[in-house]
């Protein structure tokens, strides 16, 4: 599995996480985690989520997780859901090392009330995607919702800050991939 973070301002309107979008966009073959800051903004024809139809899904910077699966053919939704809550984990886990404490509820990270994330999972015909945005800043969000961002809750936390943040939570994403498929491969079956 591999991660590229990318350079670019990339508006996410909900392109990404369609089909083989790392191979048409960037020519990576394969399941990848394409990590991004950029805006967000997503028109209700791209919206996922039933429950989010009539929403406004926008912020003016998120940092942006794009993974996609291509490992289990078909494409497994229930797997994809479980992947996704992995990466949110894994996520809470490595915002705890920047001094930011937040709760999760579902896929869902909060610091107290205010909503830190959005994401999705889903299934392609050939692959399993998720994506994880999180607020870098606070504006450009709903005004309906009450939100939280990372440079609100650690003011020393800076742009280089959260591209590590991002690769290092790709890194440990992948490292737990690897280290289960080593557990499939070394447990006896009967």
């Amino acid at each position: 599995m591999l991660h590229k973070h990318l350079n670019e301002n990339l508006n996410y309107d909900g392109t990404p996480i369609e089909p083989a979008w790392a191979l048409k966009e960037y020519g990576i073959k394969g399941s990848s985690i394409i990590t991004w800051i950029g805006p967000m903004l997503i028109k209700k024809d791209k919206i996922i989520d039933y429950e989010d139809v009539d929403l406004e899904i926008k912020s003016d910077v998120m940092a942006h997780f794009i993974v996609e699966h291509f490992d289990c053919q078909p494409a497994d939704l229930r797997m994809a859901y479980h992947r996704q809550r992995i990466l949110v984990m894994i996520l809470k886990d490595e915002l705890s090392n920047w001094n930011i404490p937040c709760t999760r509820k579902g896929d869902d990270l909060y610091i107290n009330s205010a909503k830190l994330s959005v994401s999705i999972a889903t299934v392609t015909p050939s692959s399993m995607k998720v994506h994880l945005g999180i607020n870098v800043k606070n504006q450009g969000t709903p005004h309906d919702v009450e939100t939280s961002s990372l440079i609100d809750n650690n003011h020393d936390m800076g742009m280089k800050s959260v591209i590590k943040l991002m690769k290092d939570t790709s890194k440990r994403y992948i490292n737990e991939i690897y280290s289960i498929e080593e557990d499939i491969a070394k447990t006896r079956i009967f």
